[in-house]
């Protein structure tokens, strides 16, 4: 392949992907970023390396033809709430789609945003179903690296945003799986990962990892870290641990409430175990990264002043 190195981006305006976007500057590249409709590419469109593309990436049709030409791609689609059949469309029935449209163009680079917990026998269908994908790229003989991050923090995210909001209204926070413990990573240094995964692989240089546990470097109770949100919004609630019959009905309630799923029975489910590295398990220090602290990134954009310059800075000097 000749000329300006084309890389194709599944899941490109969502949050993970917008970082990504804006960190992929230095590498020369043009990013072609799949999106159903042009206007949900309007956070990434203004940068110079960016080409948003027009197309349903489960039309096999489709996302076969819009593969033609590059030399790798980066899947990032994604749903955290929904059924089995839900799970297997997104998280298993893609991946095999993207496999056979590599195939047919000759691109044999994959990088794919997993989970961490993903296993045959995790407990939620959410994970089972992230470990089905990552089955059927190991066994597609491309050449894969795969992240599996812990849950994922920064300026708008889902998580901790989500927290402080429910805590500006609520007097109280019941919490279901208030012990699970988790690892945040900061999306930032999940962007670092994948912008160094699509780095041409130096001739001589070490082999990467094919898996990589993208973690941060400190583990909280989930307790403690909606204990932080609220107090760094200017909310802090009391927060009660839910004994399972009422965890299980807390998940039921928000499962079938109207409007945007906050939490799910499978939710609930994967909070039956700890959501953190394994021990000696490859991650982001095995590509030079080293990991920002939820605490010196968290308060940057969770405080009402959010006129701090700090975290600019930080993503600033993390590109040079």
């Amino acid at each position: 392949m000749t000329g300006t190195r084309r890389i194709l981006v599944l899941g490109g305006s969502g949050f993970i992907g917008r970082q990504l976007c804006a960190r992929a500057g230095g590498l020369g590249v043009r990013l072609s970023v799949a999106t159903r409709r042009a206007v949900n590419a309007r956070a990434v469109q203004h940068l110079p390396w960016v080409d948003p593309v027009e197309l349903d990436v489960h039309d096999e049709r489709q996302l076969a033809a819009a593969l033609a030409g590059h030399e790798a791609v980066v899947n990032l689609v994604a749903i955290l709430h929904g059924d089995a059949a839900a799970f297997e469309h997104v998280h298993v029935t893609l991946v095999d789609k993207l496999i056979r449209a590599c195939r047919s163009n000759g691109v044999s680079r994959v990088v794919h945003v997993s989970a961490l917990g993903a296993g045959a026998s995790a407990p939620s269908l959410y994970q089972r179903s992230k470990a089905r994908g990552e089955s059927l790229l190991a066994d597609s003989g491309l050449d894969v690296s795969v992240l599996r991050p812990s849950v994922v923090f920064g300026d708008g995210d889902q998580f901790l945003n989500l927290f402080a909001r429910l805590q500006a209204v609520l007097p109280v926070m019941p919490l279901a799986g208030a012990g699970t413990r988790f690892q945040p990573v900061w999306v930032d240094d999940v962007a670092q990962a994948l912008v160094a995964l699509l780095q041409p692989h130096a001739p001589g240089a070490p082999a990467l990892p094919d898996v990589l546990e993208t973690c941060g470097p400190d583990v909280y109770a989930l307790r403690d870290l909606v204990r932080l949100a609220g107090r760094l919004s200017g909310h802090p609630r009391p927060v009660f641990d839910l004994p399972a019959p009422l965890a299980r009905l807390q998940a039921w309630f928000m499962e079938v409430m109207p409007g945007p799923t906050l939490m799910s029975r499978d939710n609930l489910a994967s909070l039956t175990v700890d959501n953190v590295a394994t021990p000696g398990a490859p991650g982001l220090e095995a590509l030079g990264i080293a990991p920002a602290s939820l605490l010196s990134i968290a308060p940057l954009y969770l405080s009402s002043e959010r006129g701090d310059p700090a975290l600019a800075q930080r993503r600033s000097a993390g590109r040079d």
